[in-house]
């Protein structure tokens, strides 16, 4: 299928070939008739990617924060492959979708193949889209008019933020084509609406609307007229939809409004806000998010949790079908709104020159299409044949493309496949890495005699099923940690393993870091006791992150932690036989987010493992002191290894390396030549067992035996 995306490196937007996706449970899938170009928000992305460096991060100053910080910490290389990794990631554009249903997803009830729908689907010929952002379109709404639905959301949402009555005269500062929607919804709800812009052609529309549309650059004081206009007494509410880096249309809103007056943020503009304008009149404001309530909610947009119309009546899938049911009624007319109908083809002809663009609304049309979307896209015909490490790939995020693909691409290995759920990443990825093969469908992985191993780096709910199933598809495994959730993954996983002969490795990297290594070859082969003390200073994600969702991510214990137990074990020689979690416990996601395990192991070594989120990002992220035989080392975020009381040694430093290159040339080797897991399968068991122990420790308060 064809998509349009924007690259934030070099600043083109391209038409891309990709495959389509596989229609995921809670989602329909959608063949696409229709859809809106939005010329305010895609224009600031496309000039944002045609930004230089230095352009891009004054507009964004608090990413360059990071970025230094990052510097102090990992060092210059690893910091700019990171920014550059991130700005190598294509960006999807679009919001404004309509077509109809060609297949539902499990679970999904409200809808049906066939249905004419919008959503919030990218510019693209087919979409998979979460079933609580979509609604149905009213038989005589056409498609061009449903195209608005999305848009006409935005400007709704700061309408029932400012709670308009009948009769009440509001001001809508830009009439750009969510000011003209807003500005038509507040007629619909009875009150005078004035509209403030300096386009022209822009306030004809908006007069021929039933707008009083005035153009301040005709000499008209934005202020005085609305004084005038209301005989004195002031806007009852001011919505901004305008677009505007100054601070001088927050000043005059607040200027306009009647004494506690409302004004509403739908666009973007400055708020150096002056304390006595919005004081001596008791002004209320408010920003709008998006579309409605559930926006930014993960499980009300994903998982497909409606919240209660009793308690919530507007979501934002109700706020779609109301612009819909406007339209429907009449009480707005969007069809005056639309500029231009492109062909998606020729979608050059609007994004060529989207600065000087004096479009509303720009319509891309889609090619009706009879035939099965394509799942899988090839790049590269060139002839693979098995037990020669041929590798396929499910899962396209930050990590594959950060990490795994550069690593790969220095050892033996032959990427046959990539395998991502929307096919934009995989597809990207697959260019820049000289993967054969993008598919949305990871089942073409499974059958294809060619591929050895499969490798899975999906979200952590996904790692035990994919295990399971590439376990009876006769091919290797590597997953990224965790292996398994919960002890009944675990067990699943060892039912099946116990019927192949093919192996399962797990993305333990640590222990493959050239300081690891050095540290391991110091303290010896003995099985003498040693003490540990690891500290992760992980940093904070979001409480609302899927991390953190014990039935998604299983937790930051569970989900990264079990990295320092599984490096723990490398250098202690021996598996944990018993685990005590402490939490800080202030919130729910930081009963995993801020914890101490201390690990007993079966030689006597002690291991204390410090897992924290509230700490400094400029602080070293993971610190490693071992103590034994009256001697010390010291590892310092993988940079830098003193030694104490050792003969012949006292420091070491190295690039940052934490063992990711050679973990997987450790890996192709096992796999072309047949041999071992890179890690004991005993091992591999044990820690993840520890990792669930922890958990059970923190709930029961005690020590867990493994």
């Amino acid at each position: 299928m064809k998509q349009i995306i924007q690259d934030l490196k070099n600043g083109n937007t391209i038409l891309e070939e990709v495959p389509a996706p596989v229609v995921k449970a809670g989602q329909v899938l959608i063949q696409t008739t229709r859809s809106l170009v939005s010329l305010g928000t895609e224009r600031m992305l496309v000039e944002f990617g045609k930004a230089n460096f230095l352009q891009k991060a004054r507009q964004q100053p608090d990413k360059v924060k990071q970025v230094l910080d990052k510097v102090k910490t990992d060092g210059l290389k690893p910091t700019l492959d990171a920014v550059f990794n991130k700005l190598g990631q294509p960006l999807p554009l679009g919001y404004c979708n309509v077509g109809k249903v060609i297949a539902v997803g499990k679970g999904v009830s409200d809808f049906k193949v066939g249905d004419r729908v919008a959503s919030n689907g990218n510019h693209a010929e087919y979409v998979s889209i979460p079933q609580n952002l979509v609604a149905k379109i009213p038989d005589d709404v056409s498609d061009d008019e449903a195209a608005f639905t999305v848009i006409g959301a935005i400007g709704l949402q700061g309408i029932r933020l400012a709670n308009p009555t009948l009769g009440e005269t509001f001001v809508v500062v830009g009439l750009g084509l969510i000011g003209l929607l807003t500005a038509q919804l507040l007629i619909a709800n009875g009150c005078t609406v004035i509209g403030f812009d300096f386009d022209p052609q822009k306030i004809t529309l908006a007069k021929s609307l039933g707008i009083t549309a005035v153009n301040p650059a005709d000499g008209n004081d934005q202020v005085q007229f609305v004084e005038s206009f209301t005989n004195g007494i002031g806007a009852d509410g001011v919505i901004i939809t305008a677009s505007n880096k100054g601070n001088e249309i927050i000043a005059q809103s607040a200027k306009m409004s009647r004494k506690r007056g409302r004004i509403i943020l739908v666009g973007v503009v400055g708020l150096d806000i002056s304390r006595a304008d919005f004081y001596e009149k008791e002004l209320t404001f408010q920003v709008s998010c998006s579309y409605g309530p559930g926006r930014y909610d993960e499980d009300y947009e994903q998982k497909g949790r409606d919240y209660p119309l009793a308690f919530v009546r507007w979501t934002e899938k109700r706020n779609f079908e109301a612009v819909l049911q406007s339209i429907s009624k009449k009480n707005i007319n969007v069809l005056p709104l639309i500029t231009e109908h492109v062909d998606l083809s020729d979608f050059e002809n609007i994004y060529g020159n989207m600065s000087g663009s004096k479009s509303i609304a720009s319509i891309l049309v889609y090619e009706n299409k009879e035939q099965e979307p394509e799942r899988v896209i090839t790049y590269d015909s060139k002839q693979f044949s098995g037990s020669n490490g041929v590798v396929g790939i499910i899962g396209a995020g930050n990590f594959t493309s950060a990490m795994i693909l550069p690593s790969l691409k220095k050892t033996t290995a032959l990427v046959k496949y990539i395998a991502s759920s929307g096919g934009l990443s995989g597809t990207t990825l697959a260019k820049k890495f000289g993967v054969s093969n993008s598919t949305t469908d990871y089942s073409n992985l499974l059958t294809d005699k060619d591929v050895d191993l499969i490798l899975i780096t999906t979200r952590h709910n996904l790692h035990a099923k994919m295990v399971i199933e590439s376990l009876k598809a006769n091919k290797h495994v590597f997953v990224e940690k965790p292996l398994a959730l919960n002890s009944e993954e675990l067990q699943m996983i060892l039912s099946t393993y116990e019927l192949t002969d093919k192996t399962i490795n797990v993305g333990f990297n640590r222990r493959f870091a050239p300081l690891a290594i050095k540290m391991k070859s110091l303290l010896g082969n003995e099985a003498t006791p040693i003490n540990i003390i690891a500290t992760m200073n992980a940093g904070a994600i979001p409480a609302n992150a899927w991390v953190h969702d014990m039935l998604v991510g299983g937790g930051r214990i569970i989900g990264e932690a079990c990295h320092f137990i599984d490096l723990c074990t490398f250098l202690a020689g021996s598996k944990v036989k018993s685990v005590c979690m402490n939490s800080m416990g202030i919130s729910p996601s930081e009963e995993t987010d801020n914890a101490s395990i201390l690990l007993k192991y079966e030689n006597g070594t002690n291991a204390v493992i410090n897992y924290f989120s509230n700490g400094s990002k400029s602080y070293s992220k993971e610190r490693l002191e071992i103590y034994s035989q009256e001697r010390t080392l010291v590892m310092d975020n993988w940079r830098k290894l003193q030694g104490f009381g050792f003969k012949g040694f006292s420091s070491e430093t190295s690039g940052q390396d934490k063992g990711h290159l050679n973990q997987f040339k450790v890996l192709m080797e096992s796999v072309r030549g047949g041999g071992k897991p890179i890690i004991e399968m005993e091992e591999i068991i044990n820690t993840t067992l520890a990792s669930f122990a922890a958990i059970e420790s923190m709930k029961t308060g005690s020590w867990i035996n493994i």
